[in-house]
């Protein structure tokens, strides 16, 4: 039967796996924890092919409890409840460790289902999830679990995982393999730190290219056919694509040209064109503002143009955005006077208004039409002071001028007159 290299390989010990020091290298908590074999709830929160799975059969070989595994997309309450009906017994006489891949996909009941067995320890789980666990997966299970996060790998670490693939697909088909130059670190790159297609590519590679006498080529043309796109996290469904989104906007706002361009182009490489649009327009109102605040027009230019342009002629003006916003002064002014006043009416401060605000009518027949508005274009500089805010909100600021050149000069201007 046929498995996969990427299964052939899989980890035995905790030092064969690459990538993840921060909580399996020399010391680390969860190192320690299996090492010890007191082995809590846990949840592995991460993207795919960082060894979440691998690390769990790891734990399973260093425990006497009976293993499980469920994957949450296809299992029921059902297949809980097959497991649940084993303990207390001889299949099961130390309880078992329950493997639960993709808990994200199990709604609230059939998590919950796991809660008194988890409570009582007949059951330890291990869940896995890619997505965000403070998110998806419930507080009952999380406050009786810990979480380990485990990160993207780095492309050093892949192409440890990548020379080791190489080297066993040599040994298995009895041929010695030349890559191109740059073609092993291009695969370990190239396959976005999931070391599972890092290993699919090398195993494609093998079968896919034609062996001379005893030599097989690996070429640069091939290993870009077989990562082809292979590295774009951006499913609008999973964490990857809201960072992403995070990471354009905070390097924007950084003043970071290089940094919006990369994350930029990795949005634009996953086909993801109109949410990078629309972050644009988002970054050009909240993080340049009133510091600059032609950029508004400026920037849904830009975007109209490459709506209108599709890709990949669409990259042109949205670089040109990314980086005027990038160099552009910054201003937050703006939105965060209007959050502050939002905050208030939510409060429900401010009901009512001035009288002289309102529209002009006759409350009753006795009331006079005339309001006491001063009209501030009949006064010098076009400005008359009269009260604008509520009776509960009179004295309160919200917009404080920012420091930028722009601001700075209209706060001068609006001294001086309201001085005189």
């Amino acid at each position: 039967m046929y498995q996969p290299l990427a299964d052939l390989l899989r980890p035995q010990t905790l030092d064969e796996v690459v990538g993840q020091e921060h909580i399996l290298g020399e010391g680390a908590v969860l190192r320690r924890l299996i090492e010890s074999g007191n082995i809590p709830n846990m949840v592995f929160y991460g993207p795919s092919g960082t060894g979440k799975t691998t690390v769990a059969n790891i734990i399973a070989q260093k425990t006497n409890r009976t293993l499980y595994k469920l994957n949450a997309t296809t299992a029921s309450t059902a297949d809980i409840r097959e497991i649940t009906g084993q303990l207390d017994t001889l299949l099961a006489p130390n309880g078992v460790l329950l493997y639960l891949d993709e808990i994200q996909s199990f709604n609230k009941k059939q998590q919950q289902s796991l809660l008194e067995y988890i409570e009582n320890g007949k059951i330890t789980l291990i869940a896995s999830t890619t997505e965000n666990p403070y998110f998806y997966v419930f507080n009952a299970i999380l406050s009786r679990s810990t979480v380990f996060e485990f990160k993207q790998i780095s492309r050093e670490a892949a192409l440890k995982a990548v020379h080791r693939a190489v080297a066993y697909m040599e040994k298995r088909t009895g041929l010695t393999a030349q890559p191109e130059e740059g073609v092993l670190e291009y695969i370990a790159g190239a396959s976005g730190g999931d070391l599972r297609k890092s290993m699919n590519a090398i195993e494609v590679l093998f079968s896919a290219a034609r062996p001379e006498g005893t030599l097989l080529r690996l070429t640069m043309k091939d290993a870009q056919a077989v990562t082809q796109k292979s590295a774009m996290r951006a499913d609008r469904d999973g964490d990857n694509f809201y960072d992403l989104l995070s990471a354009l906007q905070k390097s924007i706002r950084g003043s970071d040209p290089d940094a919006a361009c990369h994350y930029l182009a990795r949005l634009l490489e996953a086909g993801q064109l109109q949410a990078a649009c629309r972050r644009l327009m988002v970054i050009a109102a909240e993080d340049v503002g009133l510091a600059y605040p032609m950029i508004i027009p400026i920037v849904k230019s830009c975007v109209d143009m490459a709506l209108m342009l599709g890709m990949p002629e669409a990259r042109i003006p949205l670089g040109d955005a990314a980086v005027l916003m990038a160099t552009s002064p910054k201003s937050n002014s703006g939105h965060v006077a209007l959050d502050a006043a939002l905050a208030d009416v939510q409060k429900g401060m401010g009901r009512g208004f001035p009288r002289q605000l309102q529209n002009v009518h006759a409350d009753t027949y006795t009331q006079e039409r005339d309001q006491g508005y001063l009209y501030p274009h009949d006064y010098p500089n076009h400005w008359v002071r009269q009260q604008y805010l509520p009776d509960d909100l009179i004295g309160k600021q919200y917009y404080t001028y920012g420091p930028n050149k722009l601001e700075q000069a209209a706060k001068q201007y609006w001294d001086a007159i309201k001085k005189e």
